[in-house]
């Protein structure tokens, strides 16, 4: 692994001895994926993790290829052994920032592996064993330099891919052309160190290049709608454009998707000279060959040379104040007239544009006119964050066909995934909605009916005269769907328990009276006060610790509850997670199960009290157990314990604290006496009872709202008369 280094004095003109590349510990944290004290760790538990070999401003400095073969072969770490020589060798890059500008490296690097190419071979057949790191040699540096600029002018005399990048810069840049060969040697082609050295522009310090890139999921979809692979394994010859092509991001994620490069040809046009550079440079290292390839500075493609078959692009961004929707459209319908028949666009641009109601005439004039033209298969308004750099940017989505089938004419797919998350699932569900569409239409109850969006037709649109984009309604799919036409069932069955628990409620008042505390005020001296501490000092009361129990081995299907923070502050219903316990028994022997009554308590990330009345329990850390004892002087009840802990004064904490503000132990409580705590304790119980009366009215009565919200606001529910029913009526609502 050849290394570079930077920040070390200036060595003798010639030396037989390479300078390493160093890193620090913070370094390896990074390219091994691990935090920083996982090195410090590795350091001091492995005598064979390499030694330092030199120290900035008390900071040990390792070998990076030394520390690069011990992680390989160790199998430490979260990196793959390829991810970490190519994670050295952007230290290594990142390392000649003093020397070279991010453009200069990205540019100069990307020319030299692609003249790697076109050559056929090594860059410095009879340089390759030096290092870029050893020291200069004026002459051979510059031998290897002109030999690299002659083979250049020999197989690129037309400068269409690396003529003018390495004729800019001098022999200082032959250390580039050996790192060039060690990110070859650990991508294994040239093509995986380019899409590895542009994947790594924004830490090269070119946030200009990253601006517009999208995630790796958009990425996927935008593959996915174009159905690429497909038409090529079935043998067609196809032209992949971009009218906007930027660093050529989505035409490289479209070759990605296939091995059948020989049968595509590309076009592409970008206004900035050095993207386009780039881009024809990335899509010849990705397997196009130069007779199939042409990149255009400007604004329009070189339609002479092929007609596009397939067209996926995005939209110039423009920020919020300089945004004009026409222009948006403008620059759509130029798309739009790109495609001949049977052929297929995808555009990504702004949601204000491409799905939001307009506001401009002018504007909502041009995208009618796009509707009635019959050219748009689909709407689609994406989710937010899609565009990592631009985060307030909402974007949307629309797929063209030129001449689509007949039984799409009229018609258009709208779709609204703006509050999902592009996860594969939904991945998957959305491309098969609109590829179903593209190659049936619509097909009435025979046909498939979309998961995430509506059928529309293009004249209900074109009546609404610039009215949003988006599905009047909830998909056909999730209306028919179970969980909705079994609404009317499932209010009624909340009805019903609705009427049980009223009923039982009113049996309780009626068998025990309405809800009286005897609550009096207090005559003569306070009672004396006392601490929970002092409470376990006295044995009244035993604390013991919760059990540290792996995420991994809780389900919702075990046969012991775990109570930890989440449940002990109501964050999480006490039940929602189990665990086996034969798992329990095996894996945590050590572990005791709570008794009833016993008393969970936890005070992160707040104070949380919780009466376990039916034990059995597991009580995960940093939730702990208070149990109370019975055989005892004056003894307490969990009841009343817990109650009194809840109403402890000074239990909360600063929002900036770390700590509480005291221990549980100096949570002080008031020492009542016997007579006293059992009375408390039966109106806690009588509480408690009516409030499990009152909650079961009060769930179902929430759950049949819920449903009939829910059914309204989809349209598959309505609301006939409603009346009110005496208690004493024999008749009963019917449904």
């Amino acid at each position: 692994m050849r290394t570079v280094v930077t920040g070390l004095p200036n060595p003798p003109l010639r030396s037989p001895a390479p300078l390493p590349l160093l890193v620090s510990m913070s370094d390896i944290a990074t390219f091994a994926r691990v935090k920083r004290p996982v090195v410090s760790t590795w350091r001091r538990r492995h005598p064979d993790f390499p030694a330092e070999v030199s120290e900035n401003s008390g900071r040990p400095l390792f070998d990076g290829s030394q520390v690069t073969d011990w992680l390989i072969a160790s199998g430490l770490g979260n990196a793959a052994p390829q991810e970490l020589r190519s994670e050295l060798a952007l230290f290594g890059i990142i390392a000649l920032r003093d020397r070279f500008t991010p453009w200069q490296l990205v540019e100069t690097l990307g020319s030299l592996l692609c003249l790697r190419r076109l050559s056929g071979r090594p860059l410095a057949d009879d340089g390759a064993d030096a290092s870029p790191t050893s020291p200069p040699d004026a002459e051979a540096d510059a031998a290897l330099w002109s030999a690299l600029l002659r083979r250049a002018e020999r197989i690129d005399a037309e400068d269409d891919f690396v003529l003018r990048e390495l004729r800019s810069i001098d022999a200082t840049a032959t250390p580039l052309a050996r790192l060039a060969e060690d990110l070859v040697e650990s991508a294994y082609d040239e093509r995986g160190a380019y899409e590895w050295l542009l994947a790594a522009r924004s830490r090269l310090g070119l946030d200009f290049l990253a601006a517009d890139a999208v995630t790796p999921e958009l990425r996927s979809l935008l593959t996915q709608l174009t159905d690429l692979r497909v038409r090529l394994e079935r043998g067609e010859s196809l032209t992949l454009a971009d009218p906007h092509a930027r660093a050529g991001d989505l035409l490289a994620a479209l070759l990605d998707d296939t091995e059948d490069r020989d049968r595509v040809t590309v076009l592409a046009a970008d206004h900035d000279d050095r993207l386009t550079r780039i881009t024809r440079r990335r899509l010849l290292l990705a397997g196009v060959g130069e007779l199939d390839l042409d990149v255009q500075t400007g604004t329009d493609l070189e339609e002479r040379f092929a007609d596009p078959d397939i067209v996926v692009t995005q939209l110039p961004y423009r920020p919020g104040e300089d945004r004009s929707v026409l222009t948006a459209l403008t620059e759509l319908e130029r798309v739009a007239y790109l495609l001949r028949p049977g052929c297929t666009a995808i555009v990504l641009g702004p949601a204000d544009a491409l799905v939001d109601e307009l506001r401009s005439t002018e504007a909502a004039q041009l995208r009618s006119a796009l509707l009635r033209e019959n050219i748009v298969e689909s709407v689609i308004a994406l989710p937010g964050g899609v565009l990592p750099f631009r985060p307030g940017y909402r974007p949307a989505l629309w797929t063209l066909t030129r001449g689509p089938v007949r039984e799409a004419e009229g018609l258009v797919l709208l779709a609204d995934i703006s509050s999902e998350q592009l996860t594969p699932g939904v991945r998957m569900r959305l491309a098969e909605d609109v590829l179903l569409w593209r190659a049936e239409g619509f097909r009435g109850l025979d046909g498939h009916d979309p998961r995430y969006g509506r059928v529309v037709p293009v004249a209900d649109l074109d009546r609404a005269f610039g009215g949003p984009l988006t599905p009047p309604a909830p998909p056909a799919s999730a209306i028919w769907s179970d969980k909705v036409t079994e609404r009317p069932a499932l209010i009624a069955e909340a009805e019903a328990r609705l009427e049980r628990a009223t009923e039982d409620t009113r049996a309780y008042e009626d068998e025990r009276g309405p809800y009286r505390g005897a609550v009096q005020r207090r005559v003569g001296r306070l009672p004396r006060r006392t601490t929970l501490g002092k409470l376990i000092t006295a044995r009244r009361v035993t604390r013991l610790p919760g059990h540290r129990i792996d995420g991994k081995h809780l389900t919702r299907d075990g046969h012991h509850n775990v109570l930890g923070a989440e449940e002990i502050t109501g964050e999480r219903p006490v039940g929602d997670r189990r665990i086996d316990r034969l798992l329990l028994a095996t894996a945590y022997e050590q572990a005791a199960l709570t008794e009833p009554g016993d008393v969970v308590y936890t005070l992160v990330p707040r104070l949380g009290v919780y009466v376990d009345h039916d034990g059995f329990s597991v009580v995960a850390f940093p939730a702990r157990i208070l149990r109370v004892n019975a055989g005892v002087p004056r003894p307490l009840t969990s009841r009343v314990l817990a109650a009194l802990l809840g109403a402890a004064r000074g239990t909360a904490r600063s929002p900036s604290a770390v700590r509480p503000a005291r221990r549980i132990e100096d949570y002080q409580l008031p020492d009542l006496d016997p007579d006293e705590v059992l009375r408390f304790d039966a109106l806690l119980a009588e509480t408690e009872r009516r409030e499990r009366l009152l909650r079961a009215q009060s769930d179902a009565l929430a759950e049949a709202r819920r449903l009939t919200i829910a059914g309204l606001a989809d349209g598959t529910l309505t609301l006939g008369e409603t009346r009110t029913i005496n208690r004493n009526s024999p008749s009963r609502p019917t449904h």
